[in-house]
C-alpha cells in the first residue's frame, strides 16, 4: 500500500507530462499554414527513423486517394445523413487543383475595371488631378517634373538632389511637393523603393487609425527577401518576437500592403506574374458542390499532411528484439514518432470540426458572397466546439479557403464584421449613375441596406477595396460602355 502510494503520484506526473506534451505540440502544429505544416512533416519524416509513408490506397470509383483507414467519403457517404448536411473529410494535399478560370476571370485578368481609367489618364495625371488644389504656382513644375519620373509601378526613378538641380528649385521645396504626392492614391507612389512605398503605406494606414503591428515597419527595413514563409524563424529572430507574431504580421503585411504602389491599373497587364513576395497559396479548406449541385450538399475538403504517415511495423517489431543497450534508445523514438502521429491527428480532426461548423452555419456566404456573411465570433465558435477560444484563434490563422467559384479567401475572413457593408458598399458604387460622396454613401448603406457606418467608416472601406473618391471616379463613368 506504501509502495503504491509513493509510486502514484509519478505515474500521474508522467501521465500529465505526456498530455502535456501532446497539446503543446498540437497547439503548435494547429498554428501553421498548409505549406508550413506540409514542411514540418517532411522535416520529421527525415529525422525520426522509425516514420514512414504507408501506401498508397484510391478509391475505384473516383481514383481520389484514401486515408489509411476507411472508404472513401466523397463515393460513401454516411447512411442516414441529412440531405443538405456537408460532406466533411480529410485530403492528400497532392490532390489539390487549382480551378480553371471561367472566361469572366480571364477577361478581368486582361481588362481589371480599373484599367478603364488608366487606359485614358496616365499615372503622373492621375496624381496630378488630386494635388494640384494644393500646389502652389512655383511648386507646380516641381511636381509635373516628378511625376514624369515615375515608373509603372508609381515608384520614383529619380532623387530629390537630382530633381531640385534640374528645376533650380531647392531639396526643401522638392521634398515638400513629394510629400504631398506620397499622400496621393495610389498610397505609396512616389516612393523611391518598394520598401519606401511599404512604409508609407503603414504610415497612411496609422493615420486612419487601422491597427498597425508594433514591429511592421521594423520587418519591411529588413527586406523583402525576408518577408517569406518559408524564412518566418529568421525573421522571428531578428525581431526578437515569437514565431507566431511573425506569422501574424506576414499575414497583415499580405493583406495591407503593396510594395509595387502603381502596377495593377499603369504596370504591364499581360505579364501574369504575382509579386515575388507574395507566394501563391494553397487552401487549407476547398469547399465545392456535390456533383455541381448548388440545391446539394457542401463538399469539404481538408487539407491534410501526414494523412498517411505511421509507425514501421518492421521498426516497432525488431525493437523488442534488439540488446537492452539499443532498445531504450529505440523505444524513446517509436515514443517521439507516436506522439508526433497523435498531435497530427488530433490537429486535424479540430480543423475538420471547424470546417463542419462553417460549412453548416455559413452555407449563404460560401454560396453567395460577402453581403451572405453571418455576424460570428471565435468565442461563440469555441463555445460551439467545446474547447477554448485560443484553440479556434490557432485553427483560423494563416489559413486559407477556397469557395465554390475557385475564390480564395482567409479563414478569417469567416469572422469579418466588416465584408457585408464592404460589399454593399461595393455594390452601391457599381451602380450608381453619377459618383456618390461617402457621405451620400453612408447614408444609403444605412437606409437602404442596414448598415449604419459613419463616413469616415465609408472612407476607409473604400479605400481597402481601392476604390478612389467620388472627385476621382467621374472618368471611370465616362469610359464605361
Amino acid at each position: 500500500m506504501e509502495l503504491r502510494q509513493r509510486l502514484t503520484p509519478q505515474v500521474g506526473t508522467k501521465v500529465t507530462q505526456k498530455v502535456s506534451v501532446v497539446l503543446a505540440q498540437t497547439m503548435h502544429l494547429l498554428s501553421l499554414s498548409l505549406d508550413d505544416l506540409t514542411a514540418e512533416v517532411e522535416t520529421a519524416l527525415a529525422q525520426h527513423p522509425s516514420l514512414e509513408i504507408a501506401p498508397e490506397r484510391r478509391c475505384p470509383s473516383c481514383g481520389r486517394r484514401l486515408p489509411a483507414e476507411g472508404p472513401c467519403p466523397l463515393c460513401h457517404p454516411p447512411l442516414g445523413r441529412d440531405a443538405l448536411e456537408p460532406i466533411v473529410f480529410l485530403a492528400d494535399p497532392a490532390d489539390f487543383r487549382p480551378p480553371p478560370p471561367t472566361p469572366t476571370e480571364v477577361e478581368d485578368r486582361l481588362l481589371p475595371e480599373e484599367t478603364f481609367f488608366a487606359q485614358s489618364t496616365t499615372l503622373a495625371e492621375y496624381v496630378l488631378r488630386q494635388i494640384a488644389p494644393e500646389l502652389r504656382p512655383d511648386e507646380r513644375p516641381i511636381a509635373a517634373y516628378l511625376l514624369t519620373h515615375l515608373d509603372d509601378d508609381g515608384l520614383l526613378t529619380l532623387s530629390p538632389a537630382e530633381a531640385a538641380l534640374h528645376t533650380r528649385a531647392s531639396l526643401r521645396q522638392v521634398r515638400q511637393v513629394l510629400r504631398l504626392i506620397q499622400q496621393a492614391d495610389p498610397p505609396g507612389v512616389g516612393a523611391a523603393s518598394p520598401q519606401e512605398a511599404m512604409l508609407i503605406q503603414l504610415r497612411l494606414l496609422a493615420e486612419i487609425q487601422h491597427p498597425v503591428p508594433p514591429k511592421a515597419s521594423e520587418a519591411v527595413q529588413l527586406g523583402l527577401n525576408l518577408l517569406q514563409p518559408s524564412r518566418v524563424s529568421e525573421l522571428a529572430r531578428r525581431l526578437g518576437i515569437r514565431q507566431s507574431e511573425a506569422r501574424d504580421l506576414l499575414d497583415f503585411i499580405r493583406a495591407n500592403l503593396n510594395p509595387y504602389p502603381a502596377r495593377a491599373a499603369w504596370g504591364d497587364l499581360h505579364q501574369g506574374q504575382e509579386e515575388p513576395w507574395l507566394p501563391h497559396l494553397r487552401p487549407d479548406i476547398v469547399f465545392s458542390l456535390h456533383n455541381g449541385d448548388s440545391n446539394g450538399p457542401l463538399v469539404v475538403e481538408v487539407f491534410a499532411p501526414g494523412l498517411r504517415l505511421r509507425v514501421n511495423p518492421t521498426f516497432r517489431h525488431t525493437t523488442a528484439q534488439v540488446d537492452d543497450h539499443h532498445r531504450a534508445e529505440w523505444q524513446q523514438e517509436i515514443q517521439q514518432a507516436t506522439l508526433l502521429l497523435k498531435s497530427l491527428r488530433q490537429r486535424h480532426h479540430t480543423l475538420v470540426r471547424l470546417a463542419r461548423l462553417l460549412a453548416r452555419e455559413q452555407r449563404d456566404f460560401i454560396l453567395r458572397g460577402p453581403r451572405h456573411l453571418r455576424p460570428m465570433t471565435r468565442a461563440a465558435v469555441a463555445r460551439r466546439l467545446e474547447v477554448h477560444e485560443s484553440t479556434v484563434s490557432r485553427a483560423v490563422s494563416h489559413k486559407t479557403a477556397q469557395l465554390p467559384n475557385g475564390r480564395l479567401i482567409l479563414l478569417s475572413d469567416f469572422f469579418d464584421r466588416s465584408l457585408p457593408a464592404r460589399a454593399a458598399l461595393k455594390a452601391l458604387i457599381a451602380s450608381e449613375s453619377r459618383p456618390l460622396s461617402d457621405t451620400q454613401l453612408a447614408r444609403l448603406l444605412s437606409q437602404e441596406m442596414g448598415h449604419r457606418i459613419a463616413r469616415r467608416t465609408v472612407a476607409k472601406y473604400r479605400a481597402m477595396e481601392g476604390i478612389p473618391p467620388a472627385h476621382l471616379r467621374q472618368p471611370l463613368h465616362k469610359h464605361r460602355p
